[in-house]
């Protein structure tokens, strides 16, 4: 069973006993609009506040401007009507690392944008980038996940409702809800499909009620601006901030470095949209610069592309250890070195650093397997995946072409 920290207890919330309902509030436009329609009359809308609780899932990452926007409309909003407003957060990478309640308050006074374990620790010390591909695991992990955990805790199978912020345009998403949803005794609310809401009416209404444009609620790191078509937004937002452009550029270069395929929007990665010769787009390259003034690694990586016995493809696996740490110069230098010896060919990004050395290269059909080094920013720990090593002898036949680098 998953672990819980709890925060210390706060006057007239010892108990959950009386809830019924939950709204989960993503805090971008869609749940917000839904949130201050609701408190303008909360029986008409069917919510009895005693009863309710908001819940948010802290995922790390929430751009600036929407903490400043819930923090100077929607908290004072919550605080005049009393309503329970309930933080989570991870705890750690495993599901039984638990979750913990950053925060439980009818008088919240902050957003608490992080916990113990976000988002970004998971990808950033792993080496990779969100998947574009599938289901949403990223927003699952970080959210769907932990809610849950403290509503199996809370409701113990009981009977309960969930509101979710899904607006007209996003019929879809209702469905997979309300199909997905594995939790007893959940009854899913999708009032804004109800009121015939789309993401035009739900802007609007912020803009006419605040006076101000709610932008978009996502990670700054999000790989989903691309499908969206959001993409030109997204690097206006990037270029606004560019110290979190460089952040999400050594992200996207670390992964980029340990796998050439790991690029944050699919065919494309972040830093080939920008243009060195562009002013703001400079900005960005400059704090990505500053980013990369740390210690690096230099990591071995191998893969494996492994089927099942019937043949079918199964999940990659992989292998990273970290070799040597160092300043990137000194790393590069001594694996073109060692590479040029052995008669191995060396990519070298002589602009931002990294080398990287292919000493076996995938075949063009699965089974396959791939193995390199690689400098990198010395964030990603040594991680295996299980029986990893028995699978690579078995397809390797024990052989290897590694560089005496270890």
């Amino acid at each position: 069973m998953a672990s819980t920290m709890y925060a210390p207890p706060l006057p007239g919330l010892t108990t959950t006993d009386g809830l019924d309902t939950v709204i989960s509030w993503g805090l971008g436009a869609d749940s917000t609009a839904y949130l201050a329609r609701m408190l303008t009359a909360p029986a008409t809308h069917g919510i009895d506040l005693d009863r309710t609780a908001v819940l948010y899932m802290a995922t790390g990452s929430e751009w600036p401007e929407t903490r400043l926007l819930v923090e100077e409309f929607m908290l004072p909003l919550l605080r005049e009507h009393g309503v329970r407003l309930v933080q989570l957060a991870r705890n750690g990478h495993r599901k039984e690392d638990g979750f913990t309640v950053l925060d439980d308050s009818r008088r919240p006074e902050r957003l608490i944008d992080r916990g113990p374990w976000t988002l970004w620790d998971d990808l950033e010390s792993v080496g990779t980038v969100p998947q574009q591909a599938g289901t949403r695991k990223c927003s699952l992990w970080a959210k769907g996940a932990v809610g849950d955990w403290w509503l199996a805790q809370v409701f113990g199978g009981r009977p309960f409702r969930q509101v979710m912020g899904f607006n007209a345009d996003e019929r879809g998403r209702c469905l997979r809800d309300e199909t997905a949803s594995r939790l007893p005794g959940r009854t899913g609310l999708y009032p804004l499909l109800d009121w015939g809401w789309g993401r035009r009416q739900v802007e609007d209404y912020l803009l006419e009620r605040f006076g101000v444009h709610w932008p978009k609620s996502y990670c700054t790191f999000c790989c989903f601006p691309v499908s969206m078509g959001a993409l030109p937004a997204h690097l206006e937002r990037m270029r606004t901030h560019p110290e979190i452009a460089g952040e999400v550029l050594r992200l996207e270069y670390t992964a980029m470095s340990l796998n050439p395929n790991a690029k944050l929007y699919g065919r494309r990665s972040l830093l080939e949209l920008f243009d060195r010769a562009r002013p703001r787009d400079r900005a960005c390259l400059e704090a990505f610069e500053r980013e990369l003034d740390m210690p690096w690694a230099l990591y071995h990586v191998r893969r494996l592309f492994p089927v099942s016995p019937d043949g079918a493809r199964r999940p990659v696996m992989r292998s990273t250890e970290r070799v040597d740490i160092g300043l990137p110069r000194q790393l590069a230098g001594r694996l073109i070195s060692v590479s040029e010896r052995h008669g191995v060919d060396v990519e070298h990004d002589a602009l931002y650093g990294r080398a990287r050395a292919w000493v076996r290269n995938r075949g063009t059909a699965w089974p396959m397997a791939e193995e390199l080094f690689a400098t990198a920013p010395a964030r990603v720990i040594d991680k295996q995946d299980k029986n990893f090593e028995p699978l690579w002898h078995a397809l390797t036949s024990g052989s290897t072409a590694q560089l005496p680098l270890t």
